[in-house]
């Protein structure tokens, strides 16, 4: 049963994206492959439709045997308060544990029979629950998720036992460095500001919440104008629409005493966070700026601007011969064991950076080229490097796009993000768009001589001071 009902870690780092469409399977006869240009075009449309209560329901029919469907919330730990931090994560435990109408065994024997995966997934703005099974069991799924997300049974026995289980989750994500280095990130960059809680929460709000928090934060979040249906693979949109009229129409769209919630802006703040513990072998370094907002029109050029440093790892071939000059540089003078730049967007900030692993000894000049890099994006980036860059964030984005959950995935954070689903054809002519004064314009914007907000686990004695990282931020040029 485990395989069949599970949940997806807070980290959704995860990479979901988007299936094989049929134009890419069906090739011509005597045709080798289909070309990049030729699967853009032939990509399914996604259709959306928004119910009365503002609901809003979206597909992408494949024509495949089976299909995805899920709920994706505009719900997280962001929403949370430092006294309810980690309800968001306690309720993505207790979401399978039975509803009103199907106790827990019920519910997994559903499930079960049907063949299907059903799972959920909470991040910093987001809660999904999702399930994959053969597109002629459609009908069920969607009346089984709309019990999960309307009608937990989230009964005091539930609690208490899901409270043990999320307090020793909490311990194995201690050991989980890379995670643990990424929250600290969030927490200095964004302190004194919700974006700074981590998705888990801290364990004394794990031991302390009680069903009366729980439906307190179902009430208050789970509102119809803030849930997406989304279904990708063999579904009819229309038949979807109808499934959700019937299921969801009675989800509420008013808040009690108009108290709608409103976001608090959240500032970023230069500053840095140091756990040394030389007992470790590694260290793990991430440094990051203030990045653009998912709909920001500078997301595409930082996009871009990551795909030229790349990523790296010790397990990769190539060596020297990397495109990443990074990468090579990595490689030739064994500066670390792994990096990745990465871009966390949220809907008015966001989070730009290199997050790297190093021996101890390494740590300095693995900062020194990681900065390095920071500064030749915003001054001498070339044509090649675009060129290169486009390439990989094509091959990136299409890659992820490799199954109906990925493809779920997307559409319903793309309707939450930006109120539609961005094709991939659109994303491709916003790429090309990009120029090299653009990557060095947008770079100089959001990089250039700003305050580093740096976070480091680890044996980290060799991480320079912090007003040296910030030096680094800028070159003195005659």
């Amino acid at each position: 049963m485990a395989a069949t009902v599970c949940r997806v870690g807070s980290t959704v780092g995860r990479t979901l994206a988007k299936t094989r469409s049929p134009i890419l399977l069906s090739l011509r006869r005597g045709q080798a492959s289909v070309s990049y240009a030729q699967s853009l075009l032939g990509a399914p449309e996604t259709r959306l439709t928004a119910l009365d209560n503002g609901l809003r329901v979206a597909s992408e029919e494949t024509g495949h045997a089976t299909c995805t469907v899920g709920l994706w919330i505009s719900a997280g730990s962001r929403y949370e308060s430092e006294r309810n931090n980690g309800a968001g994560f306690f309720l993505e435990h207790l979401a399978f544990k039975g509803t009103k109408k199907h106790p827990q065994t019920a519910l997994e024997q559903q499930v079960e029979s049907m063949g299907a995966h059903l799972s959920a997934y909470t991040s910093r703005e987001h809660t999904a629950y999702y399930m994959k099974t053969l597109a002629k069991d459609l009908p069920k799924a969607v009346e089984l998720l709309s019990e999960v997300v309307q009608s937990c049974s989230l009964s005091e026995a539930d609690i208490e036992q899901q409270r043990n289980v999320v307090l020793r989750e909490l311990e194995e994500v201690e050991n989980n460095i890379q995670e643990v280095c990424l929250d600290l990130l969030h927490a200095t960059a964004f302190q004194g500001t919700p974006l700074g809680q981590s998705v888990l929460g801290p364990s004394n709000n794990a031991r302390t919440l009680n069903r009366q928090d729980l439906v307190d934060y179902v009430n208050s979040h789970y509102k119809a104008p803030r849930m997406v249906l989304a279904a990708a693979g063999g579904v009819s949109h229309d038949e979807l629409v109808g499934l959700a009229k019937t299921h969801f129409s009675g989800v509420s769209f008013e808040y009690e005493g108009d108290a709608v919630p409103v976001l608090s802006p959240c500032r970023f703040t230069g500053s840095e966070i140091r756990m040394r513990d030389d007992g470790l072998p590694l260290a793990h370094v991430a440094i990051a700026v203030e990045g653009a907002s998912a709909a920001s029109p500078d997301i595409v050029p930082l996009m871009v601007a990551n795909s030229i440093i790349g990523s790296f790892d010790l397990t990769y071939g190539g060596g020297k011969h990397l495109s990443s000059r990074l990468a090579r540089l990595a490689v030739e003078e064994k500066l670390c064991h792994s990096f990745q730049a990465f871009h966390s967007s949220y809907c008015d900030t966001g989070l730009l950076g290199i997050h790297f692993v190093a021996d101890r000894l390494y740590i300095e000049d693995m900062m020194h080229w990681s900065q390095n890099a920071w500064m030749n994006l915003c001054t001498t980036v070339t044509e090649s490097d675009i060129a290169r860059g486009k390439i990989a964030l094509k091959a990136s984005l299409v890659g992820q796009l490799n199954g109906t959950t990925p493809i779920c995935d997307d559409i319903g954070r793309h309707i939450l993000n930006y109120g539609r689903r961005i094709p991939l054809a659109e994303w491709d002519a916003r790429i090309d768009a990009v120029t090299p004064r653009m990557v060095r314009d947008v770079c100089s914007k959001y990089i250039y001589d700003k305050c580093p907000a740096v976070a480091a686990v680890g044996p980290v004695e060799q991480l320079p001071d912090y007003n040296r990282m910030r030096s680094a931020m800028y070159w003195l040029r005659f």
